[in-house]
């Protein structure tokens, strides 16, 4: 019966580390003036036969032409690393590393569609910038929320991309 309870303790514990190391802030990131970075959760759902999905956390770093996007699972396990600069962007998930001359293509890769990554750093400083093909909702920018929707098309399914930023 100790053994049994020992365990359930153990149990319990690990479980509560777990919890809280899944719910911890990311420490602060110093950044220079031409340097932009936030970090949240994000949810991407894709109207595709069969419908696809995605829910992460994610950071999200740019400044000027390159950039970095981190994405992670509930537990804050690195699921993918997707980084571009000028003529380049390289992606590295589940041990394996790609390079392409396209931000698009490697988005793809990724997540099953392509979002316009550049606009959407544009949009979480609250800068309506037009982008053909995709609407940003900015109502709800100031409260840490982001919704984006495309226009479907027939060769583009329906995406829509909500982001709930961390303070």
């Amino acid at each position: 019966m100790n053994s049994l309870r020992r365990l359930t303790w153990k149990g319990l514990t690990a479980s509560g580390w777990m919890a809280l190391t899944a719910c911890a802030s990311r420490p602060a990131q110093i950044l220079s003036s031409n340097e932009f970075f936030r970090a949240g959760r994000l949810a991407l759902q894709i109207a595709s036969a069969p419908p696809q999905s995605l829910s992460a956390g994610f950071e999200l770093k740019s400044q000027q032409q390159s950039g970095e996007l981190k994405l992670f699972n509930p537990f804050g396990g690195q699921l993918a690393i997707l980084q571009w600069e000028p003529g380049l962007a390289r992606l590295e998930q589940g041990g394996q590393t790609w390079q392409n001359k396209s931000l698009d293509a490697l988005m793809i890769q990724l997540t099953g569609t392509t979002l316009p990554v550049i606009s959407l750093i544009d949009w979480l400083q609250s800068r309506p910038t037009e982008t053909p093909g995709w609407v940003a909702d900015l109502s709800r920018i100031q409260e840490g929320r982001l919704s984006v929707q495309n226009t479907p098309t027939s060769t583009q399914p329906a995406v829509s991309l909500r982001l709930i930023l961390e303070p």
